[in-house]
């Protein structure tokens, strides 16, 4: 219908009010192709990279292929240069040199690269009724449920007394066994079934079975478990007590598919929040010559809170940004507190299944775009960061400007969602951020599910933001 047939109403609506339209009917096929071509790299990131160890093991591979090299303090560096940090190996910085002054501030991207799993306790391996099986302890939110009766993998690295480390992968490759955590069969559930469904599977009893091939020596008490030590032994050159300086962690075995007649969504572990972190991590790597600085965090610990020294409760991106500063001989509280950053984590994308959690007028879809979140929080936006309309008008610009789609969000109703992000952590060092990143049904299960559509649309308006 053109201009001249619409009524003034049908002007008017079109004009002032807001229709939201799901995104693959906003874009043409080439656009579609572009997505779905950068999220074969993706899914391979995602078998390469679920751990955060992992994770950053595979994006400084793509930076130094991408000409970048590793940040040296107290270095001079010009407009243009590419480098990385490496932050004890578990988070990772990557910057570009701007042609602006860092007075001026930089550019940041920041997404988390750890993941809910299941950690090894510090003496986890034990024998009993003819098998033997690993103790573990849940890291972030998990529903304990859903961890049993799957193929999992083991991740890791193990120090030795003698400072010597090894590294741990095994259920990953065709050829390995994989480990899972047993259940009740329905007909012996009968109390089991009782619990609430927080309680049906306790953590103490999310047991990784490991082995059941004893060690042939009526001397020995232990043969089961021996036997498997004696395997690890074998391959790794441990004992048990290295399990005391190990980080092993018990991850889903099965790798990234499509999901769908039409093959546009993706269902694999750990998307939360590496559907942000791969797109930042594409982005900063295509960044060439910007006006400002761009700087991509890849932080560890978000799931726990942001703690220790890998998190962003920390001060380890303070005192880069720190050093940005002495380079340009200026003012260090200059260089933060004009910085702009998009705190990049996902969102709860609307489950067609369970509609009640959501308010549909302000949740986010899949298919809809990168989702923006003002706040984020509990109930009354406790623990939040609430950005401000200024900051929020500013990068809404740059995404329309750079047409790409987007929406807003919160996660569930008001009185019965909420939850954290690097953000809080981000504004607490004065600078503006907002928390913008990929909507996910399943968030925090073994199998997570997003949209194509979405996560290229995420490395579009990084990309744009950074440029």
């Amino acid at each position: 219908m053109s201009n001249e047939e619409k009524s003034v109403g049908q002007a008017l609506e079109e004009k002032l009010l807001t229709k939201r339209k799901n995104g693959l009917l906003e874009v043409d096929e080439a656009e579609i192709e572009r997505a779905d071509a950068f999220c074969e790299g993706y899914m391979k990131f995602l078998d390469d990279a679920k751990t955060e160890r992992e994770a950053v093991t595979a994006s400084i591979a793509l930076a130094e292929a991408n000409g970048f090299t590793p940040y040296e303090f107290g270095k001079v560096y010009k407009p243009g240069e590419k480098v990385y940090c490496n932050v004890r190996n578990k988070s990772l910085i990557l910057c570009v040199i701007g042609k602006n002054s860092v007075a001026n501030g930089v550019k940041i991207v920041a997404a988390h690269i750890d993941s809910p799993r299941l950690d090894l306790k510090q003496h986890p391996l034990y024998e009993t009724s003819d098998f033997c099986l690993l103790k573990t302890h849940y890291y972030g939110g998990v529903r304990k449920y859903q961890w049993v009766t799957i193929p999992l993998a083991l991740h890791g690295v193990i120090f030795k007394a003698d400072g010597s480390g090894v590294t741990v992968n095994i259920g990953e490759d065709e050829n390995d066994p994989v480990f899972t955590i047993t259940d009740l069969l329905p007909h012996l559930a009968q109390e089991q079934s009782k619990r609430t469904l927080a309680e049906g599977i306790k953590g103490e009893e999310l047991n990784v079975m490991i082995g059941s091939r004893p060690f042939k020596d009526d001397n020995v008490s232990e043969k089961i478990k021996l036997n498997v030590m004696k395997l690890l032994n074998e391959k790794y050159g441990i004992i048990e007590s290295d399990f005391i300086s190990a980080e092993l962690e018990v991850v889903p075995a099965f790798k990234a598919k499509n999901v769908g007649l039409d093959c546009g969504l993706i269902g694999a572990y750990g998307q939360d929040d590496r559907v942000c972190a791969y797109p930042a991590l594409e982005a900063i790597l295509d960044c060439d010559n910007p006006d400002d600085t761009a700087v991509a965090v890849l932080t560890d610990k978000e799931e726990i809170g942001s703690v220790g020294p890998t998190g962003l409760n920390s001060d380890y991106l303070r005192h880069f940004l720190e050093s940005l500063a002495d380079m340009a001989d200026v003012p260090a509280y200059s260089v933060i507190r004009n910085s702009k950053c998009l705190s990049a984590d996902v969102s709860a994308a609307f489950d067609p299944t369970f509609t009640d959690v959501h308010d549909p007028r302000n949740a986010s879809y899949c298919n809809y775009g990168l989702a923006m979140s003002k706040f984020t929080g509990s109930r009354g936006k406790s623990g939040c960061n609430d950005s401000s309309a200024e900051f929020v008008s500013y990068v809404r610009n740059v995404f329309d400007e750079n047409k790409v789609l987007w929406q807003t969000t919160e996660l569930g109703r008001v009185d019965l969602g909420g939850g954290g992000t690097v953000a809080a952590y981000i504004g607490n060092m004065d600078i503006e951020v907002v928390d913008v990143g990929v909507p996910v049904l399943c968030m925090h299960s073994p199998f997570e599910v997003t949209s194509k559509l979405d996560v290229y649309m995420a490395y579009k308006g990084f990309s744009a933001f950074i440029k």
